[in-house]
C-alpha cells in the first residue's frame, strides 16, 4: 500500500479495476484507494499478472502492507502471501504449485527476500493528487545516519511544491533510492531505514531489480562492485560517435544513474533491451567517442547566445519541470474536454479607485484591486451557485460553499493556492490570505491543503499591463475568470463622453455546466458590485 499523501497511515480500498488472473500493463488502472485527504486512482507500475489481492474492496489496509502481487501466470506466490500476512492461503484460481524439481531453481533465481524488513522501506509517496514523480531537491540525512521518527529525511520537489518529508520511523539510513537533482517515480524505492547490519542487497533488488550501491553501513558485495566500478573493456563503438537517440530516451533507472556518475550522454548509447532501452549492460560496454565530447563541449548556454555567428542554428534545450508537466497535462485535457465559450464585459472602475484610496488610509493592510475583484466576484457566487458548480462527469456539483482559487505566476509555471469561504472574509483578510499564498508559492511552501477545493478561479494579468486575455478553466471547476488592466477609455456618463478607469474581464465558461444567460447574469453582478463598492461593505 503506497503513502498517497504526506499524512496518510492507511487507505481503504475503494474499487478494483483488475480481477485475480487478469493481465495487468504498466500504465493500467489498478485501483481506487480511498486517503484520509481523496480517493485517488492507483496505476500499476509493471507488467504482469495479477496473482494477489491484499483486500476486497471495502477493506483497510496499513500503508506498506502487501496490496497486491505481480507475477507470471500459475507462479507459485503463497511464500510472499505468508511472509507479509502470516497465512499461506493464495488464490487458487491462478496458483499452480510447483513441481518439486523447478522448487530449488526458483529460490536459486530469486533472492530470499525478509518480508518482514519491508517496514524498513520507504517508497517515493504521492504528495499532491497529480504526482506522478518526484525530484530530491537534498538530502537532510546521509546514509549512515541514526533518524528519529519526524525527522526531515528530504526536500522532495513535486508538480506543485517543494515538500519536506518526514520519517515515520526510527533506525539508521541505510540505502538512498536517488541522488539530489535525481527523478524517482511514485511508489519507486526511495531509501531504507533499518537496523545497524541489515542485508539490503535482496531487498533493493526486489525493488528496483538491481544491486545496492555500497553503504558505509552495510558490507561491501560483487554485486555492488558491479555498480561503482565498470569493467574495462575495448570500445566497441566507433571513435566517431552516432547520435542513435533523438526525442525521449528509454533507459532503466540504474543505467540513467550510471551514466550521470560518468558523463555519458544517453543520446549516443545504443540501447539493447527491450524495445531499445538502454541498460546497465549497454553504460558498461560503451566508450564515449569524438563526437560525445564535442557535443559536450558546444552544449548551448545562455551565455553563449550572444557570440553565435550570423545564420548559425543555435537553441536551448530545458527539461521540462514536473510543474510545468502537469499544467501541460491538465490544461490540454481541460481545454479539449471542457466545451469553453467566452463572455467579455466592461467595468467602469471610478468609483473603485476612490474607494480603495479611502480605505488604504485606515485599513492594516493594503488593498489591492485584486482584492476587491476577489471579493466581488465571492458575493457574485452566492448569487449565481451554477456558476460555482464542479463538473464531475456523471453529475454536476453545485457548490454552497466559495473557494476561490487565485493563480500566482512561479518561474516554473502556474500554481492556483485556494482562498476558502471567501464570501465570508473582510477585504483585509483576503489580501493578508493572498500576500501569504504570494509568498509560500514563490519559496516553493504550498501544501497540498492549499491548492485543493477550488470552486472558481481567478486569473488577473492587468499588473502586467494586459487589457484583456481568455483563460483555460481550472478543472473541476465551471469557470474561470481572465483579468485585465484598468485603463482610461472615453466613456458615456451623463450623456457626455469623459474619461473613465475602464477595466475588461472574460469569462470562460464550461458549456456542459454553465449556458451564456447564467454567465452573462453572474457578470452584471459583478459589474454592479464593483461599480458600486460600498455594497461589497454592507
Amino acid at each position: 500500500m503506497p503513502r498517497l499523501s504526506d499524512t496518510m497511515t492507511e487507505g481503504v480500498i475503494a474499487a478494483w479495476h483488475k480481477n485475480v488472473g487478469d493481465t495487468v500493463k504498466k500504465g493500467d488502472l489498478l485501483a481506487e484507494i480511498e486517503t484520509d485527504k481523496a480517493t485517488m486512482e492507483l496505476e500499476s507500475y509493471q507488467d504482469g499478472v495479477l496473482l494477489h489481492i491484499g483486500t476486497p474492496r471495502g477493506g483497510k489496509l496499513q500503508v506498506n502492507d502487501l496490496l497486491a502481487i505481480f507475477g507470471k501466470a500459475g507462479e507459485d506466490v503463497s511464500a510472499l502471501i505468508a511472509q507479509n500476512t502470516g497465512t499461506a492461503n493464495a488464490p487458487a484460481a491462478v496458483q499452480t504449485a510447483p513441481t518439486p524439481a523447478a522448487a530449488p531453481a526458483t529460490t536459486a533465481s530469486t533472492p530470499a527476500v525478509d518480508v518482514s524488513a519491508m517496514e524498513e522501506v520507504v517508497l517515493m509517496p504521492r504528495l499532491s493528487d497529480t504526482m506522478t514523480e518526484g525530484v530530491i531537491a537534498g538530502w537532510h540525512k546521509k546514509v549512515g545516519d541514526t533518524v528519529k521518527k519526524g525527522e526531515v529525511l528530504a526536500d522532495i520537489e513535486t508538480d506543485k511544491a517543494t515538500m519536506e518529508l518526514e520519517s515515520y520511523k526510527d533506525g539508521i539510513l541505510l540505502y538512498q533510492g536517488a541522488q539530489a537533482g535525481e527523478k524517482i517515480l511514485v511508489n519507486d524505492l526511495l531509501c531504507i531505514i533499518g537496523q545497524q547490519g541489515l542485508d539490503i542487497a535482496p531487498i533493493v533488488a526486489a525493488l528496483k531489480g538491481g544491486a545496492a550501491t555500497a553503504s558505509p553501513v552495510q558490507a561491501s558485495a560483487p554485486a555492488a562492485q558491479s555498480v561503482t566500478t565498470a569493467p574495462a573493456i575495448a570500445a566497441t563503438t566507433p571513435s566517431t560517435t552516432q547520435v542513435v537517440n533523438e526525442g525521449r530516451i528509454f533507459a532503466s533507472p540504474l543505467a540513467k544513474k550510471i551514466a550521470k556518475e560518468k558523463g555519458i550522454d544517453l543520446k549516443f548509447v545504443k540501447g539493447t533491451g527491450e524495445h531499445g532501452r538502454i541498460t546497465r549492460t549497454d553504460l558498461e560496454n560503451y566508450t564515449p567517442g569524438a563526437a560525445t565530447s564535442v557535443a559536450q563541449s558546444t552544449s548551448a548556454t545562455p551565455s553563449m547566445v550572444a557570440s553565435v555567428p550570423a545564420g548559425t542554428v543555435s537553441f536551448v534545450d530545458t527539461t521540462v519541470s514536473q510543474m510545468r508537466k502537469v499544467i501541460a497535462k491538465r490544461l490540454s485535457e481541460s481545454l479539449f474536454t471542457a466545451p469553453h465559450f467566452y463572455l467579455t464585459m466592461k467595468i467602469n472602475m471610478d468609483a473603485a479607485i476612490k474607494a480603495r484610496t479611502l480605505l488604504n488610509e485606515t485599513a492594516t493592510a493594503k488593498i489591492s484591486f485584486n482584492d476587491m475583484i476577489v471579493k466581488a466576484t465571492a458575493l457574485s457566487l452566492k448569487q449565481h451557485p451554477k456558476v460555482n458548480s464542479s463538473w464531475m462527469g456523471d453529475f454536476i456539483r453545485e457548490n454552497h460553499h466559495v473557494n476561490i482559487g487565485i493563480a500566482v505566476a512561479v518561474d516554473e509555471g502556474l500554481l492556483v493556492p485556494v482562498l476558502r469561504y471567501a464570501d465570508g472574509l473582510s477585504l483585509t483578510q483576503i489580501s493578508g490570505s493572498v500576500k501569504e499564498f504570494a509568498k509560500k508559492a514563490k519559496d516553493k511552501k504550498l501544501q497540498p491543503s492549499d491548492w485543493e477545493g477550488s470552486t472558481f478561479t481567478i486569473s488577473n494579468l492587468g499588473m502586467f499591463g494586459i487589457d484583456q486575455f481568455t483563460a483555460i478553466i481550472n478543472p473541476p471547476d465551471a469557470c474561470i475568470l481572465a483579468v485585465g488592466g484598468i485603463a482610461q477609455e472615453p466613456v458615456v456618463k451623463n450623456g457626455q463622453i469623459v474619461p473613465g478607469n475602464v477595466m475588461n474581464v472574460t469569462l470562460s465558461c464550461d458549456h456542459r455546466v454553465v449556458d451564456g444567460a447564467t454567465g452573462a447574469a453572474f457578470l452584471q453582478t459583478l459589474k454592479s458590485l464593483l461599480e458600486e463598492p460600498l455594497r461589497m461593505l454592507a
